[in-house]
């Protein structure tokens, strides 16, 4: 299923935006339906009245936000030098030239990969929850990979889209693409030798659903609406919120 939602997500050509948007809706709806609910399960303490998974959530949000902002204040800085030709300007309203400095592109290239290098360890924790689920019982472990099963079509068209999205080539998308798909065959293996706490997987998953929710809002929807702001793309967006509120419904 990685696997194929990442073919899906290669053979979109001209209809980006359409990818992007509906990629932005299974992101949203993983967050707010699979995410932060487990990880409020997992991590319900509290600090200051504040539930410990919802603080890594503010942290993943802003770490990445601090990441991208350290990248384009160094971009820009380069720019001042850079030799500059015919300047287009992106989603973000930053003016970019084709010739830019290479540590800036791979600044760009590092947000890509990254964020895929995240959902390659959200998929080896997706195998870790169906080896502890088997350990609890068959019946528990046969729903809970299905679940997984279910939304890895999502992961891997993320992954693949992401990957993309950040100016890699298509020989890193597939790569991380493939990793994606072993990982959680690899978690699952992996639990055969020990477990992860409840509470650590909790606050992962917690900073995990702030740091997608950042990716989708304030790249991929811009993204997705800067050359083609049309309903079709928002329409996009709100399928891919509701299949992954029917594929949670359902596994639940």
């Amino acid at each position: 299923m990685t696997l194929l939602g990442g073919w899906v997500a290669q053979r979109t050509g001209d209809r980006r935006h359409l990818v992007l948007g509906f990629a932005a809706g299974l992101m949203l709806g993983v967050v707010a339906f699979d995410l932060l609910p487990e990880a409020l399960h997992q991590a319900p303490e509290e600090v200051h009245g504040v539930p410990e998974a919802l603080l890594m959530f503010a942290a993943g949000f802003l770490t990445i936000h601090i990441v991208e902002r350290a990248v384009a204040i160094h971009r820009g800085h380069e720019d001042e030098y850079a030799e500059h030709t015919h300047g287009q300007r992106s989603a973000h309203g930053h003016a970019h030239s084709h010739g830019r400095t290479r540590s800036g592109i791979d600044g760009q290239q590092g947000v890509g990969l990254t964020a895929a290098l995240a959902l390659v360890g959200h998929s080896l924790m997706d195998g870790f929850a169906i080896g502890a689920a088997f350990q609890a019982g068959t019946t528990v472990g046969t729903v809970v990979a299905i679940a997984v099963v279910a939304h890895d079509f999502a992961d891997g068209f993320n992954t693949y889209t992401l990957t993309r999205l950040y100016g890699n080539d298509k020989r890193r998308a597939l790569t991380l693409l493939a990793a994606d798909a072993l990982a959680p065959v690899t978690g699952a293996a992996i639990t055969l030798l020990f477990t992860i706490s409840e509470h650590l997987l909790g606050l992962y998953l917690g900073f995990f659903a702030g740091f997608l929710l950042y990716l989708a809002t304030s790249d991929i929807l811009p993204e997705a609406h800067s050359p083609h702001p049309s309903r079709s793309t928002l329409f996009c967006t709100l399928v891919g919120v509701g299949f992954m509120w029917l594929v949670i419904g359902f596994a639940g």
